[in-house]
């Protein structure tokens, strides 16, 4: 029998979990046994936390832990794509020192790329970082950056040389968040969260081994985290469960939850909440209104649709393809489906969606579906950005005239803000 028939492998791991799971261990200390396993991620390379076995026995292990109410590694959020991208650039130095901790939880990421300056044009980004001889310098803004104000780290993409066109001179750093140059100020959103965050740097410091790749392969390595953003788009979909079972290691995951993981607690709800639309028709009588029955059919189509899709991602990265312009698909599908969603939720609700607080429908919750969802069509790149993505990779079509080449400090942008 193959060592990577799936039978075996879920006899090994049930016998692992068998033999270690304790539910009364600590969460940091459980999520290190597992990365000495290779059990929490067994499709990492073994010599980095794995165990070289292919994506497509994945949810057999994941059905093993979830039979016992075993806790995983920490997968969720930024770390999951400071993982992926330093998996693929990282130097072994840089994978020994950040993925383990990754895992464990120990250390919480953000991602340092959108300014307010160039908007959905990432190659524009004018945060520079000048090298010193022994450290580079850190000096601009970044923009909606997702829990910058309690990260260690932050994956920044900054501009290093100025004469070079605007694609070639921006390189790659890992940055420590903590140092006092580095200013974070939290932005309060239209639904009630203030989960991104405004952070200007001011001479801030990143030392020489903390850039990844080489100097000017920014944007190559941006776009891995990207692919694996746009890929994972429904990866928060498990988060947020948190089991109430007795136990320390229960109560440590549900501390987790409340605190680092709470900026992506409105998540679900950018996404649509496809998932109460019928009950709610149900429940309100609107369910017998048939144009409303029809938007639910166009609703659980279109649902149904970017299942598939995001299957077809799950497969192709099961096959071990790369991180591709597919994952532009999902990502405009999730668009498209979440403002379906907010349809619906409209003419079920009518005038009273606008409405927060208890007396609200589910207290305030449908107000809240229809001011986050506008965020599905701009965070990871705007619909607009994945459309000429999917024209130019996936279609072969033309690729739109450029009136931006040359050095990048000859291109016209937008002038500096004062603070």
């Amino acid at each position: 029998m193959s060592q990577f028939d799936d039978t075996t492998i879920r006899t090994a791991v049930r016998d692992w979990l068998a033999t270690h799971w304790d539910p009364e261990r600590g969460l940091v200390a459980w999520r290190h046994l597992l990365a000495e396993s290779g059990w929490g991620v067994p499709h990492w390379p073994s010599e980095w936390c794995g165990r070289d076995l292919p994506v497509a026995l994945l949810p057999g292990i994941e059905a093993e832990f979830d039979a016992i109410g075993a806790v995983g590694v920490a997968r969720v959020g930024i770390r999951l794509l400071a993982a992926a991208t330093l998996l693929e650039h990282g130097r072994d130095e840089h994978k020994a020192r950040f993925l383990r901790r990754i895992l464990t939880g120990e250390d919480t990421w953000c991602q340092l790329f959108s300014e307010p300056g160039s908007g959905s044009d990432l190659a524009g980004a004018t945060t520079r970082a000048d090298f010193d001889g022994e450290r580079w310098r850190v000096n601009g803004q970044k923009l909606w950056t997702t829990s910058a104000h309690h990260a260690q780290w932050g994956l920044l993409l900054a501009r290093t040389d100025w004469d070079l066109p605007k694609h070639q001179g921006l390189s790659y750093f890992v940055i420590d968040m903590r140092q006092s140059a580095i200013q974070v100020q939290p932005l309060k959103q239209m639904n009630g969260y203030a989960s991104f965050n405004q952070v200007f740097f001011t001479d801030a410091e990143i030392p020489a081994e903390n850039l990844i790749g080489a100097v000017g392969d920014g944007w190559k390595i941006a776009m891995t985290t990207l692919a694996h953003e746009r890929r994972n788009a429904d990866a928060l979909k498990r988060w947020g469960r948190a089991s109430d079972r007795p136990g320390r290691i229960y109560a440590e995951e549900r501390a987790e939850i409340a605190t680092v993981m709470e900026p992506y607690r409105w998540y679900p709800q950018r996404a649509g909440r496809v998932d109460l639309t019928f009950s709610r028709a149900r429940e309100t009588g609107r369910i017998a209104e048939p144009a409303l029955r029809q938007e639910l059919s166009r609703l659980l189509m279109l649902a149904q649709c970017a299942e598939w899709m995001a299957h077809r991602a799950r497969h192709a990265k099961a096959l071990g393809r790369p991180e591709g312009p597919e994952g532009s698909l999902g990502k405009l599908a999730a668009s498209h489906l979440a403002r379906a969603a907010a349809q619906v939720h409209t003419l079920i609700s009518g005038a009273d969606a606008m409405l927060a607080g208890p007396e609200a429908p589910l207290g305030g919750l449908i107000a809240e579906i229809l001011l986050s969802v506008p965020a599905t069509s701009i965070a990871g790149g705007t619909d607009e950005i994945q459309r000429n993505i999917i024209a130019e990779r996936v279609l072969d079509l033309p690729r739109e005239p450029r009136m931006d080449a040359g050095p990048f400090r000859d291109v016209p942008r937008n002038p500096p803000r004062a603070r």
